[in-house]
């Protein structure tokens, strides 16, 4: 395991690198401001204020920047896990969304420990997209009520279509004065962005908003008014109340969690390994992701992972070392204790303006378009998980895109396996091939068959190699030779269909040879004691040239035996 990059860079680090690591520090915490706020609005749980969700970016920043495997990453709340966190804290409160969060550290830990984070990345690239394209259609569906300003008395379904209905019922409610703010918090971010693209353009966004909207005093939804004063620091750490019973219930949607916290995690430190040329440690990463979860669930805080746009920001404002996060962690705790009572002020359709462009970005537009003109399968696995995370539940759209992309992968994989007769293909009985080919030409006897087994042999191709091999054999064979050289992995399916056609072969008077045989399909059969004794090890051999020289041995000592029978009598 190794060690946390802070503990590498610090060896050689001067004051050169702090400035830069100040400076970034300094920016990315700015940027950080409003979208720890944002998500937790988003979350639209009354006891997530946009408090938890500083307590989140300043707790979990902190201690992933501290003990991660990211030179560059920032940690803190995003979008991935807002419909998540409110169907946890629907379900079983705020404490239990805070011990769910308690788990997936736990998880993450766990998954370090284990040395998983080269196997997280193995998640189909359909459903990550998939499902990140539906949590963005989710946020920007729970946004509409502080984006119009409705006038809603009662709490908003979480259902999709049931709030779409909600919607539609008090949409003559429409606010104009908070259409106007999140329509001006938009412009004012693209325009900035435009001009000044080095700017914290979506802090210029909500600070401008929010002067607007002070100065000329409208009649709009505010942080104060919803949420109460900020609390100025952070809460003391204590462990969550709960019952035990909900434990076991707790248990599903905190893998989920630690699986997306991973997922977007290790693609955030790619991201910045691809921007700077450096290499993140996986595993080190998932540690100290669990560890910030664990941290943030002490104080209060929501789940938390690495923030692609936070990292991206923070290497181009001149980040060196895991010191910018530490920063960015100091910065936002400086803020909350120092101007988190003007935090009350800031318009509620401002953030939401702002999470309005968050979701057109984690949507993926022209990814998505782009696998929907490749391949159907892959278009099918896209489609059936972005349908099941807006309509029905994130944590059932992975489990089904995971398994349904596997079971789709299964099938090309049995596509591309093949078993084939090759006999008279190498005795050459074409005249018009032998020219060609007459250096790979070998004497097959009559009673030799000869199969050539081609691609992975697992369960998923096991049916055609009983349909291939079954099919042409012939009745006078008393030689079976299988050609493996093209057999990269075998499974315990595969070598179980082996014992049934070596058993299948000594009922017939038989002999089964195995030739180019690959190091993992060897390993497996060579575990097998009962096979290999049945198959004799003289009988797998190193190629086809050796295979054929064991069977004119095998017939010398048939005649041999045969002979001396005759003579005895």
């Amino acid at each position: 395991m190794h060690a946390p990059s802070l503990l590498k860079s610090l060896k050689s680090y001067d004051r050169k690198t702090f400035f830069a690591d100040l400076t970034a520090g300094l920016t990315v915490g700015v940027v950080a401001l409003p979208l720890a706020m944002a998500f937790a609005i988003a979350c639209g749980i009354k006891d997530i204020t946009p408090s938890t969700g500083l307590i989140t970016a300043v707790v979990a920043g902190f201690m992933i920047s501290l003990l991660g495997g990211s030179k560059y990453q920032i940690g803190g709340p995003t979008g991935a896990f807002v419909v998540l966190i409110a169907g946890v804290a629907g379900s079983f409160g705020i404490s239990g969304l805070i011990l769910c969060t308690l788990l997936a550290g736990i998880f993450l830990i766990l998954f370090g420990v284990f040395r998983m984070g080269a196997l997280i990345k193995f998640i189909p690239y359909p459903v990550t997209t998939g499902f990140t394209s539906g949590i963005a259609v989710t946020i920007f569906c729970t946004q509409i009520k502080d984006l119009l300003g409705l006038n809603i008395p009662s709490a908003v379904p979480a259902e999709f279509i049931a709030k779409w209905e909600c919607y539609f019922e008090y949409f003559h409610t429409t606010n104009f004065w908070a259409l106007g703010i999140s329509l001006l918090t938009i412009a004012v971010i693209l325009v900035t962005k435009r001009l000044m693209p080095k700017a914290p353009f979506m802090l210029v966004g909500m600070l401008v908003s929010t002067l607007v909207c002070a100065g000329f005093n409208l009649p709009v939804e505010t942080i104060g008014s919803r949420f109460g004063e900020l609390p100025q620091g952070l809460p003391m750490p204590s462990l969550p109340t709960f019952e035990w019973t909900a434990l076991p219930a707790l248990i599903k949607p905190a893998f989920v969690i630690a699986l997306l916290a991973a997922i977007e995690s290790l693609l955030s430190a790619s991201v910045a390994d691809g921007m700077t040329g450096s290499r993140h440690h996986p595993n080190t990463e998932l540690i100290g992701q669990g560890v910030g979860n664990i941290a943030s669930a002490l104080f209060g805080g929501i789940p938390a992972t690495g923030a692609i746009a936070r990292t991206a920001t923070n290497i181009r404002a001149g980040a060196k070392t895991p010191v910018s996060g530490l920063i960015h962690a100091i910065t936002l705790l400086l803020i909350l204790m120092l101007a988190g009572q003007y935090a009350a002020i800031v318009p509620l359709p401002a953030l939401a303006g702002i999470l309005v462009l968050v979701c057109w970005n984690m949507a993926e537009v022209s990814t998505f378009a782009h696998l929907l003109r490749g391949p159907r399968q892959d278009a099918a696995v896209l489609i059936i998980t972005f349908i099941l995370t807006v309509l029905i539940d994130l944590v059932v759209a992975v489990e089904v895109g995971v398994v349904l992309a596997a079971l789709l992968f299964i099938g090309r994989m049995a596509k591309i396996s093949n078993v084939e007769s090759i006999s008279r293909e190498i005795e050459g009985d074409d005249p018009e091939e032998q020219p060609a080919r007459s250096r790979y030409l070998r004497h097959i006897p009559d009673n030799v068959e000869v199969f050539d087994v081609q691609g992975p042999f697992f369960f998923g191709a096991v049916e055609k190699f009983k349909d291939s091999v079954f099919r042409t054999m012939e009745d006078n064979i008393e030689y079976v030779l299988l050609r493996m050289r093209l057999v990269p992995a075998l499974d315990a399916s595969g070598l179980h269909v082996l014992e049934d056609f070596l058993a299948y072969c000594h009922r017939h008077n038989v002999t089964l040879l195995l030739c180019g045989v690959q190091s993992q399909p060897y390993k497996v059969i060579r575990k097998d004691s009962p096979f290999m004794s049945e198959l004799h090890a003289e009988n797998i051999c190193e190629n086809i040239d050796a295979a054929l020289l064991r069977i004119a041995e095998l017939e010398k000592q048939k005649q041999s035996t045969a002979t001396n029978t005759e003579e005895t009598v």
